[in-house]
């Protein structure tokens, strides 16, 4: 008979688990090592113990395309960090219409979330992924807690909050001062420059929805686009590529 396992030997996970195969330690193993050099990567300018704390006290998940990670009206228990992939935060108004605020990127958390999480209020933003995305869940009780333990993380909060709010006021701008023609350029440009991305995958319908817009409208401006040779359409794909090399 296998001898039962030993807890010192193991993480602690395992302690009330008698027999467990090696191959499923190896795969455990192999999963720890990926994330903290993951996390070692995509966060060097965080401390040791933080890093420590963000793989011990996190939940690291993986989620496909079109997740809802937060929904408007909920109590948020925990806040995503993006290790790998993007995320758009926009709000809806009681139609459905959606109105996109900003894109999260790998190393980026949503700081609207982190208000609301200070507050103990509702979520005022949903968050979707737009393409296959791996998160740290981070526990909402952590975020006081870190703010005193790790100076960096104080840091990254600040930073955070402040990209985010010129992102919002760049929103809020575009809204009152641009053309529709100009917040679609301004769309793909701002989404060329979150992700490098220069095709987007998506109907004509979700840029709309994005933009607050009709889908009639987007299909009329984006013809125009691709008459001035800013953008090649086919179904359900914007290639914008010269568009980024206009811009950039």
């Amino acid at each position: 008979m296998t001898s039962p396992l030993r807890t010192t030997t193991f993480p602690s996970i395992f302690s009330q688990v008698p027999f467990v195969s090696t191959d499923i330690l190896s795969t455990f193993a192999k999963k720890v090592m990926v994330e903290e050099e993951t996390v070692k990567k995509r966060f060097p300018f965080f401390e040791a113990g933080l890093r420590r704390a963000l793989i011990g006290e996190g939940t690291y998940k993986e989620f496909p395309v079109d997740q809802e990670l937060i929904r408007e009206q909920q109590y948020i228990r925990s806040f995503p960090i993006v290790i790998e992939g993007l995320i758009k935060v926009c709000r809806t108004d009681e139609a459905g219409k959606e109105l996109l605020l900003y894109y999260l990127k790998a190393g980026e958390v949503c700081t609207v979330s982190l208000i609301c999480c200070m507050d103990r209020t509702r979520s005022r933003v949903k968050a979707v992924t737009e393409e296959p995305t791996s998160v740290i869940l981070v526990p909402v009780e952590n975020l006081d807690q870190w703010l005193t333990r790790f100076q960096t993380w104080k840091e990254y909060v600040m930073h955070s909050m402040q990209q985010r709010f010129d992102e919002l006021l760049e929103t809020i701008e575009s809204m009152a001062f641009m053309k529709m023609d100009e917040r679609l350029e301004k769309f793909f440009t701002d989404r060329f420059r979150s992700t490098g991305a220069m095709v987007y995958e998506g109907s004509h319908q979700q840029i709309a929805h994005a933009l607050n817009s009709s889908r009639e409208v987007i299909s009329r401006l984006l013809k125009q686009m691709e008459r001035k040779g800013l953008v090649t359409l086919s179904r359900n794909r914007v290639d914008y590529a010269p568009l980024c090399d206009k811009s950039y």
